[in-house]
């Protein structure tokens, strides 16, 4: 059971483990890996006070689920989710989870990696910095673009053995 989800209101990382375990222990999973995002309370000129994200509907979700799919393609997993929040979040807010259950921890791990990595690159969702009473509009970084490319310069990413 593979799901995407885009949603204003914070979300529970037991409800979600939980959610994707329910299904993927049925189907052999012997490992379960999560990853959750928090906003930053600074960035590269200091402070901030929160960030807004906007989406696209529909095609956030669709490019999610695409996403999802290629990981599954890619890698041994049994099940794999994405929960992306937007709205204006505050500091130390969650913002993302990501779960993936494989047989084998390994694979668990690089698909959680491959998804997070590819996220930032593929999903249509743009980002505001707040400073006080101003928002900047986030720009893409070199650091996110070099983590899309490692996976796309090899057709299995880095380490991968599939077995």
């Amino acid at each position: 059971m593979v799901f995407a989800r885009v949603q204003n209101n914070d979300f529970s990382q037991q409800q979600l483990y939980d959610e994707l375990a329910a299904d993927s222990v049925l189907q052999g999973a012997g490992a379960i890996v999560t990853f959750t995002g928090l906003v930053r309370d600074f960035n590269a000129q200091g402070g901030i006070q929160g960030i807004e994200l906007e989406y696209y509907p529909g095609m956030t979700e669709s490019a999610l689920e695409a996403l999802l799919a290629q990981a599954s393609q890619r890698f041994d997993i049994v099940d794999a989710g994405v929960v992306h929040r937007v709205g204006k979040l505050a500091n130390h807010a969650q913002i993302v989870w990501v779960g993936t259950a494989s047989q084998h921890r390994e694979q668990a791990f690089l698909a959680a990696t491959f998804i997070m990595d590819m996220l930032k690159q593929s999903v249509p969702i743009w980002k505001k910095e707040w400073q006080g009473d101003e928002a900047c509009w986030v720009a893409a970084k070199a650091d996110d673009d070099k983590a899309a490319m490692r996976w796309l310069s090899t057709e299995k990413g880095p380490s991968c053995n599939k077995a």
